[in-house]
């Protein structure tokens, strides 16, 4: 595997493909290639990205290149989402998961030369000017006749390992930080927070949604209906959690925070790891769900999954991806299972959810899948649901694929990073369902995949 391909990267070039096959899966329940997914892999000319026949990437964002802003196109490119633009535009929003004192990720240069660019007002931690919070995310305008991105800038600035996120139903990013870490000689602000991204509107305001808990946050999603926020924590003894806010759509408004537990158990352990007297959750059994107020939210001790544990709240392995899609939500726990390479768990609301009549007819969890071989399936990070209903997911690995998963249980390789040793983030569909969205991540690229998808 290629660790620096850089001097065969050509920005915006299409990338043609070969006809070499990829060997089926070992597993009796996944069906073929062909059945169940688009075909094998075949080997990419410039080996970077394997696809299948028919199916073809662009590079349209590189670490490093100047954006329209001026600043440099920040590295670590992680969680995104996509808007409808004017025209036969999308926009697009990307999380980048990077530290302080990650200069050659930074978007204001190695030794923060363009740092002035921006106002400090815009900065939620500016760092003292040293070490300014060089996460955040930034805004791409994408033209699908041109196949180019016509404009990209920073939109959110001096936050620290943005990882991933969600969208919301009123044209926003919700994105969230994975840390914890608190104000010091450096920091001049508590990190573990989440954030609201405009869709358009150049820097947004960098203020923390502090009802939504500080934990090592990692992805949400939003249910339409109810405006309700669900989210994962990405912590092997992690939670999920839910946010109801006071005022749907206006999440800085205050609302209440509550963890997952299950009616059948209290404090039930989800993870399927090979424990003493670790219960067994099998897959596709409804486990009927209730929900536990949590208080004291800004958990100034980091113990806020300890806490709901102790109260009855369930414990997940490492809660990562998360997407709302055909009514329901569908998360992955990366380290989950036998073989901890990963789960995928799916949440169905209540018809009641979030109100007093929630009881009547409680929402429903189950495991979705746990193949239990890497072949198959290695610790699942992002994920997304297909126009057509598929679930698509990258994997956490230095060889990692893109995995699909039908509604019916089939698993299936979508691609293959092959150019880089790096995790793939952030897959999304554009909302007219026409172009994958995904990013190699230490590579510091963002690629669109085109090709013959299935219909809804």
């Amino acid at each position: 595997m290629k660790t620096n391909r850089r001097s065969f990267i050509r920005t915006s070039a299409t990338i043609s493909l070969g006809f070499l096959g990829l060997s089926r899966f070992s597993m009796a329940k996944t069906l073929t290639e062909n059945e169940a997914g688009y075909g094998p892999l075949l080997p990419d000319q410039d080996e970077i990205f394997n696809l299948p026949k028919g199916f073809s990437y662009r590079i349209i964002s590189t670490i490093g290149n100047r954006m329209s802003d001026g600043l440099r196109v920040p590295g670590k490119p992680d969680g995104m989402a996509t808007f409808k633009g004017e025209g036969n535009r999308t926009i697009i929003i990307r999380n980048h998961e990077n530290v302080p004192n990650d200069f050659s990720s930074s978007a204001f240069g190695n030794n923060n030369e363009l740092l002035s660019n921006v106002p400090k007002t815009k900065f939620y931690d500016y760092g003292r000017g040293k070490l300014p919070g060089t996460g955040g995310t930034t805004t791409l305008i994408y033209n699908h006749s041109t196949k180019k991105i016509e404009k990209e800038y920073l939109s959110l600035a001096g936050t620290i390992r943005n990882c991933a996120g969600g969208p919301t139903p009123w044209n926003s990013w919700i994105t969230c930080e994975e840390t914890v870490e608190k104000a010091n000689d450096l920091l001049e602000q508590d990190h573990g927070y989440t954030f609201e991204v405009p869709a358009l509107g150049g820097l947004a305001q960098p203020t923390p949604i502090k009802g939504m808990g500080r934990f090592n946050h990692e992805a949400v999603a939003v249910d339409p209906k109810t405006g309700i926020v669900y989210l994962t924590e990405d912590d092997s003894e992690g939670l999920i959690y839910r946010y109801l806010p006071n005022t749907k759509g206006k999440l800085l408004n205050g609302g209440k925070l509550q963890a997952l537990a299950l009616l059948e158990q209290a404090s039930f352990d989800t993870r399927n790891w090979k424990e003493p007297n670790a219960p067994v959750v099998p897959p596709k059994r409804l486990y009927t769900t209730h929900w536990i107020d949590m208080d004291n939210v800004e958990s100034p001790d980091n113990d806020l999954r300890h806490r709901g544990y102790k109260n009855g709240a369930a414990r997940f392995a490492r809660g990562e991806g998360m997407w709302y899609g055909n009514q329901e939500v569908y998360f992955a726990c990366t380290n989950g299972g036998r073989t901890k390479s990963g789960q995928v768990f799916r949440y169905k609301p209540s018809p009641y959810e979030g109100t007093a009549r929630e009881k009547e007819k409680p929402g429903t969890l189950e495991l979705f899948a746990e193949p239990n071989d890497k072949s198959i399936l290695k610790y699942c990070d992002n994920l997304t649901i297909a126009p057509w209903g598929d679930v698509v997911l990258c994997e956490d690995h230095d060889h990692p694929y893109l995995v699909g998963i039908t509604p019916a249980g089939e698993y299936y390789k979508l691609g293959e990073n092959i150019g880089y040793k790096s995790e793939l983030a952030g897959v999304v569909f554009s909302p007219d369902g026409s172009t994958l969205f995904v990013n190699i991540q230490h590579a510091g690229l963002t690629l669109a995949i085109e090709g013959p998808w299935k219909k809804a």
